[in-house]
C-alpha cells in the first residue's frame, strides 16, 4: 500500500442538509474533488470533474439524474456515472453514498 494510501481516509462525512432537490455541491475530501448531487430526496457523489474534458461539473446542469457538463454539453447519469449523450464516452468516477447523523458519509475507496 502506498503512504498516499495510508494517508486518504476510507470515508468523509460532509452536511447537505440545506442541499436541495436538484441542486449539486463541491467538496474536497480525502485529496479528491467530490460533487454532490441531489436527486430528489436521494444523494449521490461523483469525481467533480467531467470525463472528456477534466473541468469541474459543478456547474453543470442537473436534470433529473443527468447532469449536463457546462462545457461541451455531454451528459452523464449521476447515479453510476454512465454517458448519457456525446461527447462524453467514458464513464464519471462514482462513490457509494449513505445518510449518516450529521450528514451524508461518502465511501472514498481506492
Amino acid at each position: 500500500m502506498t503512504e498516499a494510501a495510508l494517508e486518504r481516509p476510507a470515508s468523509v462525512v460532509v452536511d447537505v442538509s440545506d442541499l436541495v432537490p436538484g441542486g449539486l455541491r463541491a467538496f474536497e475530501a480525502g485529496g479528491r474533488k467530490l460533487l454532490v448531487c441531489r436527486v430528489g430526496e436521494e444523494f449521490f457523489a461523483l469525481e467533480n470533474r467531467c470525463p472528456h474534458v477534466a473541468i469541474r461539473l459543478e456547474q453543470g446542469r442537473l436534470q433529473g439524474c443527468v447532469l449536463e457538463c457546462p462545457l461541451h454539453g455531454g451528459k452523464l447519469d449521476v447515479r453510476d456515472g454512465s454517458p448519457q449523450g456525446h461527447p462524453i464516452r467514458k464513464p464519471a468516477t462514482t462513490f457509494a453514498v449513505r445518510p449518516v447523523e450529521g450528514g451524508l458519509e461518502i465511501a472514498l475507496g481506492d
